[in-house]
This record gives C-alpha cells, sequence and structure tokens, in this order.
C-alpha cells in the first residue's frame, strides 16, 4: 500500500537540511535573521549578513545583544564590545567598540590618533596604510618615497635628483582584555638616495659631514629611525578612560615637540623638512629613549630620558646610547578635530662638533583635522619651538602648515619664520655671533594618477621663495632665493579606501 502524505503548502522549506526538525530549524532561521553583524573599528556600520566592513573591509563580526532583562532570569554580562542599539547610554559603547582598533603605543587610544614616538594627532586624522590582523594581533605597513628632480637658487643652493623616503610597521598584541604588547620600525634609504650631505634646502641646519657643519642641507635621516617596543595597560580600579604605558627605543623618540613632520597629515605631501626641524622635532631619530607616561580620556601627561647627542655621520651603525638628557610633555585632544601639546626638554650635547653645548627645547603645537566627506580632508598644523642654547640665548621658529586634498587632488602651503644664528648658517667670524631672521614660502600640488586601489601614486610640483635681510647677500648672493622641483609621491592609500570604493560601487549596481 502506498501512503501519501498531505500538507499545507508553505509548511516544508525545502531548503531546510534533511533529517532537522523543522521547529528547530524555524527558531535558527528566525534567529539567523534577526543576528546582525557590525565593524570592530567602524561601530556605526551594521549589516544584516557576514562580510566584510565596507569602510575598512576588515571581517565583520556578529552584534551582542543584551537579553532583556526578565523577572526569573539575572541580566547577563555582555562581552567587550557587545552593543545593544536601543539601550540608555549606547553610544558610550558604541565609543568603546570604536576604541577596539587600538594604538600600538597605548591600549586606550584610538589607532588615528597615534603619532610619531608616543605624539598624538587629533583623531579624525587620516591613516595611509596597509592594515592585517592575525586572530587579535595588527600589523599596520606606511611610508612614502619621492623620486624627484629639485633645483636650488643662489650661490649656496644646488640641483639634484634624489628621492627622500621612509618605511615603517606598527604591531601590536593584546596581553588579556587589559593590556597591550606593541612594537615598531622604521627605517630609510635616505643613506643611498642622499648621500652624506643629503639634499639642498636653502637656509636648513644641523648635523655634519666629513666633521663640517652642515648647511643649506637637509641631512639624511639613519637606516633605522626607530626600532622601539612598548607595553601599556589600562588602570585597575578605574574605568577604561585611565591608562599607563611605558615606551623604550633605541633608536626612538623622546616626548618632545610635535609628531614629526613625515607623520603630520598636513606635511606628507612636501618631499622637504621643515626649516626649523631643529627647533621642532628633530628628536624623532634618537639612539636611547624611555618614556613613561600616563594618560585619562584625552590629556596626557609623559616624560623622557634619552640621548642629547644626535646621530653621527655612519647613518647605517647603532650609536652609543647615554640617556643624559630629559623632557616632559603634556598633550590634550579636546574634540575629535584637535591635538594640542607643549613640551620642554633639556639636551645635552646634541652636536657632534660642539660637546660642550648644552640646549633647553621649549614647543607648542595646534593640529586640526577636518574631514569633508567621502574621501576629502583638510589638515593644518601651527608649531612654535625656542631653542636656549648655551653661548647664545634664545631664538625662536614659528610654522604654519595646510593641506587641502579633494579626491584626486591635493593642495598644500608651508610658511616658516626662523632665527638661525651666523654660527648655524656657517658664516664668517664677524657674523657667527649674530641672529637672521629667515622665512621659505612653499606652495604645491599633487595629481594622483593611481588612486584608491593599494598605492596611491601622485604626480606633484613645489615652488618655494626664500626671504632673508641683506646681510646675508654677500653669502647668497643679491637674486631672489627660490627653489622649485617636480616629483612623485608614492605611498598606501587611505586605509579602507579601495575597501569602500569597491562597496560602493557593488551596491550602485544591484540597485
Amino acid at each position: 500500500m502506498t501512503f501519501i502524505a498531505i500538507t499545507k503548502v508553505g509548511a516544508i522549506d525545502p531548503n531546510r537540511p534533511h533529517g532537522k526538525h523543522e521547529h528547530d530549524y524555524q527558531h535558527e532561521h528566525e534567529k539567523s535573521k534577526r543576528q546582525k553583524y557590525t565593524c570592530s573599528m567602524h561601530p556605526e556600520v551594521i549589516s544584516d549578513h557576514p562580510g566584510n566592513c565596507p569602510k575598512c573591509g576588515m571581517k565583520l563580526v556578529p552584534l551582542k545583544q543584551e537579553k532583556r532583562r526578565t523577572p526569573n532570569a539575572e541580566r547577563p554580562t555582555p562581552k567587550v564590545g557587545a552593543i545593544d542599539p536601543n539601550r540608555p547610554g549606547h553610544e558610550h559603547e558604541h565609543k568603546k567598540m570604536h576604541m577596539e582598533m587600538h594604538s600600538s603605543i597605548d591600549i586606550a587610544d584610538p589607532m588615528n590618533r597615534e603619532g610619531s614616538g608616543t605624539s598624538w594627532l587629533p583623531d579624525s586624522s587620516p591613516m595611509y596604510g596597509r592594515m592585517f590582523m592575525f586572530d587579535e594581533n595588527m600589523l599596520m605597513l606606511h611610508g612614502a618615497i619621492f623620486p624627484r628632480y629639485t633645483n636650488v637658487s643662489t650661490r649656496r643652493g644646488d640641483d639634484r635628483i634624489d628621492a627622500p623616503n621612509w618605511i615603517m610597521a606598527m604591531y601590536s598584541h593584546p596581553l588579556g582584555d587589559t593590556a597591550q604588547f606593541g612594537t615598531r620600525l622604521m627605517m630609510s634609504l635616505d643613506p643611498l638616495t642622499e648621500g652624506g650631505r643629503g639634499y639642498p634646502l636653502l637656509f636648513q641646519s644641523g648635523e655634519s659631514w666629513h666633521d663640517q657643519p652642515l648647511h643649506d642641507r637637509q641631512h639624511p635621516h639613519d637606516l633605522f629611525d626607530e626600532l622601539s617596543m612598548s607595553f601599556s595597560s589600562r588602570i585597575a580600579g578605574f574605568d577604561h578612560d585611565l591608562s599607563a604605558y611605558f615606551y623604550f627605543g633605541y633608536p626612538g623618540e623622546p616626548a618632545l615637540g610635535p609628531p614629526t613632520f613625515m607623520h603630520r597629515p598636513s606635511a606628507m605631501d612636501d618631499p622637504d623638512a621643515p626649516l626649523g626641524h631643529h627647533w621642532q622635532d628633530s628628536t624623532h631619530v634618537t639612539f636611547g629613549v624611555a618614556t613613561a607616561g600616563v594618560a585619562w580620556n584625552n590629556i596626557k601627561i609623559e616624560g623622557s630620558i634619552f640621548t642629547g647627542r644626535e646621530p653621527d655621520e655612519d647613518r647605517y651603525d647603532f650609536d652609543r646610547p647615554r640617556f643624559d638628557s630629559f623632557s616632559g610633555r603634556i598633550s590634550w585632544n579636546p574634540t575629535q578635530n584637535l591635538a594640542l601639546q607643549v613640551s620642554h626638554g633639556y639636551i645635552k650635547s646634541p652636536e657632534a662638533l660642539e660637546p660642550d653645548l648644552k640646549r633647553h627645547r621649549t614647543t607648542a603645537s595646534v593640529i586640526y583635522n577636518l574631514p569633508l566627506g567621502h574621501d576629502s580632508n583638510w589638515s593644518n598644523t601651527f608649531v612654535w619651538g625656542q631653542n636656549h642654547d648655551t653661548g647664545e640665548g634664545k631664538t625662536q621658529s614659528f610654522l604654519i602648515e595646510s593641506d587641502y586634498q579633494r579626491g584626486r587632488d591635493t593642495v598644500y602651503l608651508r610658511w616658516e619664520r626662523v632665527e638661525k644664528s651666523g654660527h648655524e648658517l656657517v658664516l664668517d667670524p664677524p657674523d657667527e655671533s649674530r641672529i637672521f631672521p629667515v622665512s621659505g614660502y612653499t606652495i604645491g600640488y599633487v595629481r594622483d594618477l593611481s588612486h584608491g586601489n593599494g598605492l596611491d601614486v601622485g604626480l606633484g610640483t613645489q615652488f618655494t621663495i626664500n626671504d632673508r635681510p641683506d646681510r646675508l647677500d654677500r653669502y647668497y648672493g643679491d637674486d631672489l632665493g627660490y627653489a622649485f622641483q617636480f616629483f612623485l609621491r608614492i605611498r598606501p592609500s587611505l586605509h579602507g579606501h579601495s575597501a569602500r570604493e569597491h562597496y560602493e560601487h557593488v551596491a550602485g549596481a544591484e540597485k
């Protein structure tokens, strides 16, 4: 006898796995329909299905929601990062989840805040780099190279083909829920592309070559610019906004000055170092640094002991650590778009040719970054730096930078005024003790030929006019001081940019 089972239309889901009970299957199906997914770095991204984040490309994770309190059941404790969008105060949870992508220096800092050394950028700063996640470990790679032709006028000028460059890797590994280990490596091939004398830059000074002080040249950086490690932890007994960290670098960067110029968004498109580099951020390559700091929410206090001597002429070795200098810095990010700092340091014997020199450096800076929508950003920096040298007194430096990027196009500006002694500029004995205010006015433009595809390759040009007192004409000539250059700017794309463009392209095609 043949039996025919008659069922109600729609009672059986043809997609149900064979052998699975209908009630269990319907329960799992309804559960999967309710499950949401989010990005640990961009918690505002909510999806009904698993996949990758449209902003940064990271794998979406299940969005945990707390169950409603019932009289007969205890309220479950959510995991770190769990968010109930309907619960009061969920914005705070969003903020906590956003912080899951930590700085490699301090577990309590967002990644975008991380500058050079232990310095801070605005939280809204763009990140140009490639990120790789290995379970809970993070690796970020970034850098830049500027193949170019540059021409500098006056008797002390020069023209040449070169390629300033740097590359950096940052790695972090969590140690439980409240601690983290980080390490960073930064290198430069300047010793090969720039040679021992460095590149021509009118009125630049600092360091030496063949036992002679460099002038009107920017010295090359060492092969190893940073090799550091750090340990950070949230302080027990307080909320997650209070943390402490320890940083050691050989070489590394002490807590002195603003983020180094190549790490500031306002300066990333300019191939040249600032003229006030040795008044503001020149300690970014220091062979022997130990820094300890405490951060509470958006305020940080830190102190360093470090080697005062600047790198020697051998750009491939590791110089002797001395730990004979010290510095302190207070940083404050009052809003997402602002980063402020003041710092002071005592630097013993910075120049090898002047071993008895002692320097007190004081700096203050304001960095303002404003995202202007999709693939558009405006970054600005003001820096004041003062050196107080034995036998020379106080000299000042001022810098303003601005960088406006919209899609493939970038326009940037830099204005500087620095007081430099005749000794610093290597002038004749009658002028050695005089102080000369020198200035630079720079405008540049970059057009990306490749943009948002993992590697941005931009074609750029830059023009600079330099101003000086008439007394310097005997050294530089009567002609106007100027410089121009044509260059390629090659660097990783904005982090998450290519993934976002791909998502928008696919979404547009599905509509």
